[in-house]
């Protein structure tokens, strides 16, 4: 597969929604491929513009680097010609450097990095630690700011101005003067996906501060619905986005609220619901209850309806 040169990478993953698919695995928690491509074979169907394997919602974070580079040469072999795939580059910076080359040898089109694990670090170690990874690749690289890894709006125009591969910032945080500034300070020269759980909650107000997409967890279960919500904030029609935030979002967060962790769970749950069967989740988090279930599917069949 030709690789895809990172601008062009950042063009085509700002044109529309973005994907980020559950991983899906088996009665024993063991990766479950066949299930997990046809559910990428229908997420590529319906027109979004890239697919983040092993992400967040993909349980990334309960993953072994070697069943990372399975579920990533899956999907690239799946529907990478269908669809830019970008693979996680995760843990400490040696981490992340193995993970991002074995992902550019398994053809993915681009890295999403996300926070070292568990240390705090100086905006200094940040930039070395991003630094390290897109210099190790030539793939595009979006750099996800969340935890303990926030990225300043300084830190943000230095990287951009030392790395022509890093393409994109994802934001994890939702604050508002940060965001303010770094569009400020670097404006188009990267792309800004919205990152926040339930990211369509953010969508409209974040459009403002140049995040034109975001990563769409909704879309894993009610694609068209997913689409018709990102197509109304692109329209900025407030009284669309609101109605459909009111009629589904709201009442879906209520459910998703209920517990810690369920923002990956209930979208399994939700597969389910539409009879896609998405399995269970690894521990630590922890499947929605049989209530909690029944209440999905009940909203669900009303968007559906």
């Amino acid at each position: 597969m030709n690789r895809i040169p990172p601008l062009e990478l950042a063009a085509r993953l700002a044109s529309g929604l973005l994907s980020f698919p559950v991983t899906h695995f088996d009665d024993n928690l063991a990766f479950d491929e066949p299930r997990y491509r046809e559910h990428l074979a229908w997420q590529a169907s319906h027109g979004v513009a890239g697919l983040f394997a092993a992400g967040g919602t993909g349980e990334g974070f309960s993953l072994t680097s070697a069943e990372i580079d399975t579920v990533v040469r899956a999907a690239v072999d799946e529907v990478g010609t269908l669809v830019p795939v970008v693979a996680p580059a995760t843990g400490g910076t040696a981490q992340a450097i193995a993970q991002a080359q074995a992902a550019e040898t398994a053809g993915a089109a681009g890295i999403l990095l996300f926070p070292p694990y568990l240390t705090e670090a100086s905006q200094a170690g940040l930039i070395a630690h991003v630094e390290a990874v897109c210099r190790a690749t030539g793939l595009g690289v979006i750099v996800y700011s969340r935890a303990n890894a926030v990225l300043e709006d300084v830190t943000v125009a230095e990287l951009a101005d030392r790395n022509p591969t890093l393409i994109g910032l994802k934001d994890g945080i939702g604050d508002i003067e940060q965001m303010t500034r770094t569009y400020a300070r670097v404006g188009d020269r990267l792309i800004y996906v919205g990152g926040l759980p339930t990211a369509e909650t953010f969508a409209l107000p974040l459009l403002q501060l140049g995040v034109s997409t975001y990563s769409s967890a909704l879309y894993n279960f009610v694609p068209e619905f997913a689409l018709r919500f990102y197509s109304a904030v692109r329209a900025q029609d407030r009284t669309a986005v609101y109605g459909m935030l009111n009629d589904f979002v709201i009442p879906y967060l209520d459910i998703r609220d209920r517990a810690r962790g369920y923002a990956v769970s209930i979208i399994k749950a939700g597969l389910t619901a539409v009879g896609r069967d998405g399995g269970r989740v690894r521990p630590p988090l922890t499947d929605l209850t049989t209530e909690e279930r029944a209440d999905l599917a009940r909203l669900i069949d009303k968007v559906r309806s």
